[in-house]
């Protein structure tokens, strides 16, 4: 069975043989993979990392030692606590005809390792981790761009020694759709070896020069937290922090409203960051805010706040001092929200009005908005807001769906401008809308 983490874009697999379990890359929650294991009388035999993970903490050595299950990481790793090191091709016996085989596949990180599960010696699955991916392989520029072609040029070996294997074993990826560890879009998130023989684009690539073209052409963002994650899963974490925090009257620290965006719209604490509550939650609040900082939550009431924690320490954010669910008369920062067809007229018709797009330069490739002012929402946060926006004039804010236009419109707020945000739609609508609205 998977688990599927959308905010990380990442899948952890428990896979079980004659009622022996092996789970592989687990997050720092395990509470969910074990109780899936104890609820099908599951005996966790190994826990699997096919590499030193760079979006999430892992949750590996914490799950070995509460199960007794067997550690095994990569022999390059060398991680700094106790585990069995796996060596290229050297199998791993699981006793009743259950066999893992190591098959050394650097590129996305140098000791990266895939697991080839044989039952009674047929191969029938491949845990690729970051390696070959569905319709992609992971990005090889994580460690910093003087050693991504490097890694580029193992990736290409890498994905043609997984793709020589016999084409019904079936694909197992960590990294998927969402993740800003995909060198390119991945699709679905399984996949077999025929069928990503038959179509991976990137497969189709012999020349391994050609191939670090391609995955280097246009690299997406790395979130800030990443730099973070590879030394603190090297070293080992502690188990998880409680997900229950206390109930404050102020905050102290820095301050994250994760209320719906209508509400927080209508009054926010000044100078707090607005990062409504959702399945990317963690990711935004860990690339926006500095890492591992005192933060008080501002939460509406019977909000789930478990939740907001459980996301920041996937991270390694263990510093939620508590929650205030009740702003009084302190919530004077103020945005607007606008569906579609108001944002429009309020662009087309209100003189001086000003446009910024916060989307991925990716993103902004494929739909440009004529006369927008462009800056990737981290870059907005990291460099500060545009010269060219004048805080007199209104500000018309956009994204793709609203969300991060949203987060934008609380920094512009205590910045003194007055955000407009596009909520309920995005970019491609925007344009749409714009262009009827020209030939009206």
């Amino acid at each position: 069975m998977s688990f599927r983490t959308p905010g990380l874009g990442d899948q952890t697999y428990l896979f079980t043989h004659e009622g022996k379990g092996v789970l592989v890359d687990p997050q720092r929650d395990i509470g969910r993979f074990l109780d899936a294991a104890a609820e099908r009388d599951v005996d966790l035999r190994f826990v699997l990392e096919t590499h030193l993970h760079n979006d999430y903490v892992s949750g590996g050595e914490q799950a070995a030692l509460r199960t007794g299950a067997e550690l095994v990481l990569p022999a390059a790793a060398a991680p700094a606590y106790k585990h069995t090191p796996a060596f290229h091709l050297e199998d791993i016996d699981g006793g009743a005809g259950l066999a893992l085989r190591p098959i050394h596949t650097p590129g996305h990180t140098p000791e990266h390792t895939s697991y080839l599960v044989l039952i009674d010696g047929e191969p029938v699955a491949l845990f690729s981790g970051g390696s070959l991916l569905v319709a992609s392989a992971g990005r090889p520029d994580l460690l910093g761009p003087e050693r991504a072609r490097s890694l580029a040029r193992l990736q290409h070996l890498s994905l043609r020694r997984l793709a020589g294997l016999p084409p019904g074993i079936a694909l197992y990826p960590t990294h998927g759709e969402g993740s800003f560890c995909t060198a390119t879009g991945a699709g679905r998130l399984t996949s077999t070896i025929g069928t990503e023989r038959a179509g991976n684009p990137l497969l189709a690539v012999d020349d391994a020069e050609k191939f670090a073209d391609a995955l280097l052409a246009a690299p997406m963002p790395i979130p800030a937290f990443y730099r973070y994650m590879g030394p603190a899963n090297t070293l080992g974490v502690p188990p998880m922090p409680p997900v229950r925090v206390p109930e404050l009257d102020r905050p102290t620290g820095h301050v994250v409203d994760i209320r719906p965006r209508h509400v927080q719209a209508r009054g926010m604490l000044p100078g707090s960051y607005g990062i409504e509550l959702g399945d990317d939650f963690g990711s935004w609040a860990g690339w926006l805010l500095p890492h591992a900082e005192p933060i008080t939550l501002v939460a509406e009431p019977g909000q789930d706040v478990g939740e907001a924690v459980t996301q920041l320490a996937r991270i390694g954010i263990d510093t939620v001092r508590g929650v205030v669910r009740d702003l009084g008369e302190t919530a004077t920062q103020t945005y607007e929200l606008l569906e579609p067809a108001d944002f429009v007229k309020r662009l087309a018709r209100r003189p001086g009005a000003q446009l910024l797009d916060v989307r991925m330069p990716s993103e902004r490739e494929q739909i440009r908005l004529a006369g927008a002012v462009e800056r990737f929402l981290p870059d907005l946060f990291a460099q500060g807001i545009p010269e060219e926006l004048d805080p007199e004039r209104p500000l018309l804010v956009v994204c793709a769906s609203g969300r991060r236009a949203a987060i934008a419109a609380g920094l512009l707020a205590r910045e003194g401008y007055r955000p407009i945000v596009l909520t309920g739609a995005g970019a491609t609508e925007l344009a749409a809308a714009l262009r009827e609205h020209a030939a009206a």
